[in-house]
């Protein structure tokens, strides 16, 4: 919108939003918003707003929205507890860098700083979570400050930023127009690809015998699926995956080994410890992944290419750092490279993968065919899902066997709280990334203690009829924690123990179809009822008390010291 015209800046921002695409908000109403939620009223035609229960359901919408869509999530939310209430997924997205733009409210300009009903220093607090923040104070600012949020925080490493509006600038007139951001001094966000860099790159893979490529969501980001998958062809270079990296590979590609990390496959934790050289890209080397540092790859060099600078040898050393866009580093490093035959090198994985079937998974099934695993309820759905469906997770066992056993053969497939690890983010990102792409089948697997923690989320799913499937494993204790208890505490399960109510109840008084299931020989007809309800539907799976993640690496272990089974009892 180029033409001006005076309007009062609550109108402005929602016609701001407009202007670049936005037709989904995710908020919750207060005090210092009312004049948005005023005008927002008039706009249900262009902006579909999404009432959720709390404001965290509203943020953590948002980021399921953004990652299964690629596109900008939007919440809304009042000053004081309901910006607060925001924190904790700004800082869920910036350690997962989600695109996503927060709207705060604030007590009107005159009162910033006397403590006011409801005033919070927004500002202070979401600056080191957020990849930029700023705060308007008069209608005037409303228009540039959307336009430069949405450039940040889609572009180079995507991110949140947190736009704080005092209440007069929202009543305020103003001349209004609007131009989109496409430049910041002193901002690059797509680096140029040094050519040097990569002919050093390529010389490296081709003399490799032991290559390994391990793909980062920065390859997702950067929509680069396609030339990733090219590249490794090209090379014939088999493929491990981050946690967030996950569904960027289809899972029946030949050149795919699996998930690595503390309780990723056998196949890439020990491929990457007898790799001569690793190739990573779009991912940080988070210690989740590297274990003990010191011990990391011992044998390889490493050449990691990433988008952010600031990653380039942050964590882990590294023999070759390229600075580009994932997407632009795979072009050009296609060009040199040459295939050369590593079977023997990639069957390894066939063998690992054999191997984890034989001491993690087997032993994992009860041999009655009576007491359900985790493992029975993923692998079954992703049998009944055929690999096509959206996976969402909570944060917990459930998320190590969601990762490691569902099947995708679509990227943006795989959703789930990574960096921060946030439990409760599981059910609102389903609701974000079901309104995302509707067509798409998306599930929600849930541990008892997660599921809890947003529950409420139940009533937006009510009230917009919104077909999320829902699946909580239900073993009656904070499942993870009980886990290292157990390994490391002496079974000192201190307060890891949890008396749930009746869930199956709760879903009911939501008016969502629902069942539960004890029994391995009612899991296939009940996972069989959840894919085919048109609508949202809840299931409870009652899984074993004291089941165990294997394989496992230890905190500040190595990647070496991996456990693959369960500790022989003394």
């Amino acid at each position: 919108m180029s033409n001006k015209q005076k309007i009062k800046g609550a109108e402005a921002l929602l016609l701001s939003l407009i202007a670049e695409g936005t037709d989904t908000i995710f908020g919750y109403p207060g005090g210092q918003v009312i004049p948005i939620y005023d005008h927002l009223y008039h706009h249900t035609d262009r902006l579909n707003h999404i009432l959720t229960r709390h404001e965290q359901g509203a943020v953590h919408a948002a980021q399921g929205y953004a990652r299964a869509t690629g596109k900008v999530g939007v919440c809304l939310a009042t000053s004081g507890p309901g910006a607060t209430n925001l924190v904790t997924g700004i800082a869920d997205a910036m350690l997962d860098s989600t695109p996503i733009i927060c709207i705060t409210g604030q007590v009107p300009s005159t009162l910033l700083g006397t403590d006011a009903f409801q005033e919070a220093d927004t500002i202070s607090m979401t600056m080191p979570i957020s990849k930029w923040n700023f705060q308007v104070t008069k209608a005037s600012e409303i228009p540039g400050a959307i336009a430069k949020a949405y450039y940040i925080a889609r572009t180079g490493r995507p991110g949140p930023v947190v736009i704080d509006i005092s209440k007069n600038a929202q009543v305020e007139e103003f001349d209004y127009s609007y131009k989109p951001c496409i430049y910041l001094r002193s901002y690059k966000p797509h680096p140029e690809v040094d050519p040097k860099a990569i002919q050093r790159a390529v010389e490296m893979i081709n003399a490799a015998e032991r290559p390994l490529l391990i793909v980062g969501q920065g390859v997702k980001l950067a929509g680069a699926e396609t030339k990733l998958l090219e590249f490794a062809e090209a090379a014939g270079i088999p493929m491990a995956q981050t946690l967030m990296g996950i569904s960027t590979v289809p899972n029946s590609h030949p050149l795919f080994i699996g998930m690595l990390g503390m309780h990723g496959n056998i196949a890439g934790n020990r491929m990457t410890q007898q790799s001569d050289l690793i190739v990573a890209v779009g991912m940080r080397f988070s210690d989740r992944v590297t274990g003990n540092v010191k011990q990391y790859a011992p044998n390889a060099k490493i050449i990691h290419v990433d988008i952010d600078p600031a990653e380039l040898g942050k964590n882990v050393a590294v023999e070759l750092p390229i600075h580009a866009d994932a997407g632009d580093a795979f072009d050009a490093l296609k060009v040199g490279i040459r295939y050369k035959e590593r079977a023997e090198w990639i069957a390894m994985a066939e063998d690992y993968h054999r191997r984890e079937y034989e001491v993690v998974v087997k032993p994992s099934t009860d041999p009655q065919g009576v007491r359900i695993s985790m493992y029975d309820v993923v692998s079954t759905l992703a049998e009944a899902e055929k690999a096509d469906a959206v996976i969402v997770t909570d944060v917990g066992q459930h998320q190590m066997f969601s990762a490691r056993y569902s099947k995708f053969n679509r990227t943006r497939s795989f959703i789930t709280s990574g960096g921060l690890g946030t439990m409760g983010f599981g059910l609102p990102a389903a609701m974000g990334a079901k309104l995302g792409v509707p067509d798409r089948e998306v599930v929600v697997m849930m541990g008892d203690g997660g599921f809890q923690m947003t529950m409420q989320e139940l009533g937006t799913i009510m009230q917009n009829k919104i077909g999320v499937k829902m699946i909580v494993l239900n073993n009656h204790y904070l499942g993870m924690v009980r886990q290292w208890q157990q390994l490391f505490f002496e079974k000192r399960y201190s307060y890891t123990s949890l008396e749930n109510p009746k869930f199956t109840m709760i879903a009911e008084a939501y008016g969502i179809p629902n069942r539960r299931v004890t029994q391995l020989s009612e899991l296939k007809g009940a996972i069989d009822e959840l894919v085919k309800a048109p609508g949202a539907y809840f299931l409870e799976v009652d899984v074993l008390s004291e089941e165990n993640v294997f394989p496992m690496v230890p905190a500040g272990a190595s990647l070496s010291d991996l456990i693959a089974k369960e500790p022989d009892k003394k």
